[in-house]
């Protein structure tokens, strides 16, 4: 259930090689353009000329980074811990906190953690775009005025383009990644050959020389540190779509080492005297070579940041199912693959954010200080979920589980405290962004469970409604009704209120409920119950993963096949359409949180329009529900 051996597949080679080559570009795209602004950033800590110690101290730091945090905690522990093959914050929480028992801390943790992932997925796209795009500035410093409205108009339209899905595009981003890794590596080299003793940063103690001897300012350091590992938590969260031995071979064979090459050749150069202004990255490069390489690291950059936007749709999509948030709609772009998806409220307000950023900050220095308080707190999160995962899915003994988890969240929380400290620069957007998320997510959670409640309290017993039936009061007329309902053993609400308007009802009834577990994907015996209630009168569940779609015609075509009567080429389905008002008794939800929730209920998707039902068989029933 939740080991690596529930969710790994054995693959040939020349399969895992491929999928390896895939996941280069959609895994490592945020890590792998980190190159880019890292390493600049910390230095810039030390002032125009560092000496050497500072430079081997701060190489030092962002090695044993790299290898502490992506190698030992994610690639090692975390991808060891999955829900039926899923990773990710979202995907731990509902094994710890829904699946195994009802947990609210855990559950607020790790929602909270999730919605600290829409403040990076804000922030990516503009870092990476504007870090990219300001090598020009070793081109010709004149050009450094264009790189903001160009970084304006890339990201523009790479958002613009998100409706049209990224499949074709996404066959290219692995070939595209790889080459990247290979020149980054290259570079690398060609800076250490200039400096060969660089290599001496390996030592660990180097990087704790500079934090002890830097006193503040070496602590600080580790919030331009931190920027190296950024992407490490889409290594566990993409685990679901590659399988964690893809991910595991392009980290160890391709990405980790190019990324301490290219690290490595930076501060060599910097060590034989290149200066530190401007962005030291494109230093490596030789002048002949620099605008293809700008090139490349821009289009690296919009790979980066489509990863990002991916992860976003993927991880909203998951919390619709969940109920932490309002239903929006959701377009499959592609039939390659169930990660292929569309999210428009999300794409659209993801963009007016990012540009935000980017015109606001103006460069990418500037939003480096805002860049890492959002994931070093979802990865402090996941660290403390990894401990009870420890305890509860492998059983260990609390001194093994608590000795590493303590190392996990020791240097997370070092990383944090760090980043706190940016808060005041720019730090506090993505809070903010994260807050307002999880807001909105608590605020629905907790109106749809009121809702639930009232509609279950005013329920009729189904025995009520065969008795009302069978009174001959009743017109049956030719056909077959679909009443969607939450009532899993009650007469559906929407059906009650069209027979006592109505006076009638279809020949042929069907309640349908669907529940979706907290599991991804469910099991083909546990996907459908069918039950007789009377004569020609059935209820059935539909249980759904977190990652699944309901497929209504699907759904009632095994309806069918284990005994319901439907006519599928004559079916209305019928679906309430509620209107949220304050209880008058004063004991409902405080009056702006009930307003909230009914604005978010207005907005929301209809229940129609999100299981795609064909319009024209479809009749919407209103009602008021207090809360």
């Amino acid at each position: 259930m939740s080991s690596e051996a529930s969710s790994a597949v054995p693959q040939s080679n020349g399969r895992l090689a491929a999928t390896s080559l895939a996941a280069l570009g959609v895994v490592f795209g945020d890590i792998g353009t980190s190159p880019l602004y890292t390493l600049k950033t910390v230095l810039d800590y030390t002032g125009s000329h560092p000496d050497p110690s500072a430079t081997l101290g701060a190489l030092s730091l962002i090695l044993w980074t790299l290898f502490l945090i992506t190698t030992v905690k994610y690639v090692s522990f975390a991808m060891r811990v999955d829900n039926d093959g899923e990773g990710g914050i979202i995907a731990l929480m509902t094994l710890l906190g829904v699946k195994a028992h009802q947990r609210p801390i855990i559950i607020a943790v790790g929602l909270f953690g999730a919605a600290l992932i829409y403040g990076d997925g804000a922030i990516t796209p503009a870092i990476s775009v504007l870090s990219a795009l300001e090598g020009v500035e070793q081109i010709a410093p004149a050009l450094t005025a264009y790189v903001l409205p160009a970084a304006t108009v890339i990201l523009l339209a790479l958002f613009a383009v998100q409706p049209f899905g990224t499949a074709a595009i996404g066959r290219a981003f692995g070939p595209i990644m790889l080459a990247w890794f290979l020149i980054i590596a290259a570079l690398g080299l060609y800076g250490i050959v200039q400096h060969p003793a660089v290599y001496v940063a390996i030592n660990p103690l180097y990087g704790l020389d500079y934090l002890v001897r830097g006193g503040m300012q070496g602590f600080l350091v580790l919030g331009g540190v931190f920027l190296c590992v950024t992407g490490a938590e889409a290594l566990y969260a993409d685990m679901g779509h590659f399988g964690p031995g893809p991910i595991r071979l392009s980290w160890s064979a391709i990405v980790f080492p190019a990324l301490i090459l290219n690290y490595a050749g930076q501060a060599a150069i910097v060590l034989a005297g290149a200066p530190t202004d401007g962005n030291i990255f494109f230093r490596l490069c030789p002048a002949p070579f620099l605008t293809p390489l700008i090139v490349l690291a821009t289009v690296a950059t919009v790979i980066a940041s489509q990863s990002i936007i991916t992860g976003a749709y993927s991880m909203t999509r998951q919390a619709i199912q969940l109920g932490w948030l309002p239903r929006m709609t959701i377009r499959q772009t592609s039939e390659e693959g169930y990660g292929q998806i569309y999210v428009g409220t999300v794409n659209w307000l993801l963009m007016i954010v990012t540009l935000g950023l980017t015109i606001g900050f103006g460069k990418s220095d500037n939003l480096a200080a805002a860049y890492g308080v959002a994931v070093s707190a979802t990865m402090l999160m996941t660290s403390v979920l990894l401990f009870i995962a420890m305890r509860e899915i492998w059983n260990w003994p609390i001194w093994a589980a608590g000795a590493v988890a303590a190392l996990f969240i020791i240097i997370d929380f070092s990383f944090f405290a760090a980043n706190m400290a940016k808060v005041m620069d720019g730090g506090w957007v993505p809070l903010l962004l994260a807050s307002i998320v999880y807001g909105v997510m608590w605020i629905w959670h907790r109106g749809a469970a009121a809702v639930h409640d009232r509609v279950v309290a005013e329920q009729t017993p189904l025995t009520a409604m065969v008795e009302q039936l069978h009174s001959g009061k009743i017109a049956r007329v030719p056909g077959s009704a679909v009443f969607f309902t939450r009532a899993k053993d009650q007469t559906p609400p929407v059906m009650v209120w069209h027979v006592r308007q109505n006076r009638a009802l279809h020949e042929t009834v069907l309640a349908l409920t669907l529940t979706v577990l907290s599991v991804p994907r469910t099991d083909s015996e546990e996907r459908l119950s069918v039950a007789r209630v009377d004569d020609k009168f059935w209820r059935a569940e539909a249980r759904r993963g977190f990652m699944e779609h309901p497929d209504i015609p699907e759904i009632l075509a095994e309806c069918r096949a284990k005994g319901a009567e439907i006519d599928l080429d004559d079916v209305t389905f019928y679906v309430g359409s509620e209107t949220i008002v304050p209880r008058e008794d004063g004991k409902g939800m405080p009056r702006w949180q009930e307003a909230l929730f009914a604005a978010l209920g207005r907005n929301a998707a209809r229940i129609s329009d999100y299981l795609e039902l064909p319009c024209d068989q479809v009749v919407e029933i209103g009602r008021e529900i207090e809360i």
